[in-house]
């Protein structure tokens, strides 16, 4: 299987590769496409390559850099997403075009206090949400016009290797510097009241491949939500994190850490990706916490 993975070089794409090359070792991973927004360069590398299967992973993926950049994020997040897919459309039209699509693309819709399936209105509270909502959308017609595109909408997602702009590895950095004795014993959070359902990345990449193996028998512009279908508090979290540590430190609210349009729960159903595929997270909160916490002592 020849196959190419945008944002290979990210968090998600690193342990992508990992599990593919445990799960799938005779597959040819295809050179990377440098700057997805450049229509040419994209149709180009497609036209040659010829990938039986695009995973694409690559985005502006943090809600604070897409606020601070929203034209580069419609840009890249949007356009560039766009470009893959009638590349892939006009020149691999047998091939499959899986999309890291994002639960955040329903928004406000979590108002309901009920959990999500994936026919839930999509209605995107930030500039991230927003572009990869219009993108999910777009790819939906184009499986009208014939693209074999799966979007799974997967709902947070955790693990070593994560940057500290995301919840979690953020509070371990922090807890790593204090047990370290490069930070006073002070922890500075935003919302700790919000609950959200998090997975372990390594358990979403496997939901990736699993797709990947079946994607003959699945029809063109399914949607797939992956979650545990259980959500947890922020300040769960945290003290999970604090206990696992023995660190002590005092709490200290942060107003830049606070975002406006946060949504105070937000819950999924993934019934239909277990019925399709019979896909379940395996890895326990625990395992991944303290795979997090252990990296970020490293690389503090």
């Amino acid at each position: 299987m020849r196959l190419l993975i945008t944002g290979l070089g990210g968090f998600v794409g690193q342990h992508l590769k990992s599990r593919l090359e445990m799960r799938f070792p005779d597959c040819e991973i295809l050179p990377g496409i440098p700057d997805i927004r450049d229509a040419r360069a994209v149709n180009d590398s497609i036209a040659e390559d010829r990938p039986e299967c695009c995973i694409h992973l690559a985005a502006i993926s943090t809600i604070g850099k897409a606020r601070q950049s929203p034209d580069d994020t419609w840009a890249v997040n949007l356009q560039g997403t766009l470009n893959l897919a009638r590349a892939m459309l006009q020149h691999v039209p047998d091939g499959t075009f899986l999309f890291a699509s994002t639960a955040e693309a329903y928004g406000t819709t979590f108002q309901r206090n009920t959990p999500l399936d994936e026919d839930a209105v999509l209605s995107p509270a930030n500039t991230y949400a927003a572009t990869k909502a219009a993108a999910d959308l777009a790819l939906g017609a184009m499986a009208r016009d014939g693209l074999r595109t799966i979007r799974m909408r997967p709902f947070n997602h955790t693990g070593p290797g994560q940057s500290p702009d995301f919840v979690v590895p953020a509070f371990a950095s922090q807890i790593a510097r204090i047990a370290k004795g490069q930070q006073k014993p002070q922890i500075h959070v935003g919302n700790l009241d919000a609950e959200r359902d998090f997975l372990d990345v390594r358990d979403v990449c496997d939901a990736y491949l699993d797709i990947l193996e079946h994607r003959l028998s699945l029809q063109p512009g399914a949607i797939f939500n992956v979650c545990s279908g259980h959500t947890r508090s922020i300040r769960s979290i945290l003290d999970d994190l604090l206990h696992l540590s023995g660190v002590q430190a005092e709490i200290t609210i942060d107003p830049a850490r606070l975002r406006p349009s946060d949504i105070p729960v937000a819950a999924g159903d993934a019934s239909r990706f277990r019925s399709a595929l019979g896909w379940t997270p395996r890895i326990s909160w625990n395992h991944t916490l303290n795979d997090i916490y252990e990296d970020r002592l490293k690389s503090v």
